[in-house]
């Protein structure tokens, strides 16, 4: 039986985000059901590549595999407070950083698996989420002259020019903008770093080493088309899974081929994924 030697990379952040719509809930609920369904994915990959099903010995499909990268970046450990809440927020403790290092504790007792971690930096403020919020708190400018007469008349007691009913209504609107917004709406400006040049430098080693004769990269950023062309022209079987993400046309133009391990979500909603199941067939 020929050996292959397959290297699986998978773009952590882009993974969690898309799994909770090709899987059923318990399959990514906790950082063990994701870790197992991370393995999975790999598996499945092995599978269709090598055609064996691995089903007596549930370790021998890693026989084919080089290594199983994941990349993600620690998470931001830091201290800010809430401009709404004005609470003191230790980032380290969010559930978010939880299940993160959580994740990453269950990936690193997993076999062949290796961790490239990035970091996540804090950019800049706080910033509103959502834009149609945004959009109805910066009309407030459109109504600065009222306020202003307001301002005048609880000054000197002048009176203030009468409103219109819609004029009326219109800031009643803006004011319950500002009233309604909640701890929820804003989000501390942070920004992951190293993580796609981790990506693109452990692409361009794997093919300059020659260790590697199958790249499977799990993504759907297209900034690694560089990475893709030179894998392809050192003869690499170059990969994408982009979990049944739309593709762009430079991405793919520049792979092998376009196959996403787990079954299509349909309208009903995710699949049912059993560790057995047969791969799923290329798009």
């Amino acid at each position: 039986m020929r050996i292959r030697r397959i290297a699986i990379l998978i773009d952590g952040g882009f993974f969690i985000k898309r799994l909770s719509k090709l899987v059923p809930p318990h399959q990514c609920n906790s950082a063990a059901a994701v870790a197992n369904s991370a393995r999975m994915l790999c598996k499945r990959h092995v599978q269709r590549l090598t055609g064996k099903r691995f089903n007596t010995d549930q370790s021998r499909w890693l026989d084919h595999v080089y290594r199983l990268f994941y990349y993600d970046a620690h998470p931001f450990d830091e201290i800010a407070h809430h401009p709404i809440s004005n609470l003191q927020i230790q980032f380290a403790k969010t559930p978010e950083a939880i299940f993160r290092n959580e994740l990453f504790a269950e990936l690193r007792k997993a076999r062949k698996f290796a961790l490239r971690l990035g970091k996540v930096t804090r950019e800049d403020g706080w910033h509103i989420k959502d834009s149609q919020v945004t959009k109805k708190l910066l009309r407030t400018r459109e109504w600065i002259s009222v306020l202003d007469a307001a301002v005048v008349q609880a000054r000197t007691g002048r009176a203030a020019p009468a409103l219109t009913t819609t004029q009326a209504d219109q800031l009643a609107k803006i004011a319950d903008a500002w009233r309604n917004l909640t701890v929820d709406d804003v989000r501390l400006g942070l920004r992951q770093k190293g993580v796609d040049m981790r990506i693109g430098l452990d692409i361009s080693t794997l093919t300059l080493k020659k260790q590697v004769d199958t790249i499977i990269l799990v993504t759907g950023d297209s900034d690694f088309v560089p990475a893709a062309k030179l894998a392809r022209r050192e003869g690499i079987e170059f990969i994408l899974d982009p979990l049944w993400q739309s593709v762009k046309d430079d991405l793919h133009e520049h792979v092998d081929g376009v196959i996403s391990a787990f079954k299509q979500p349909t309208a009903a909603g995710p699949a049912e994924e059993p560790d057995e199941a047969p791969p799923a067939a290329a798009h």
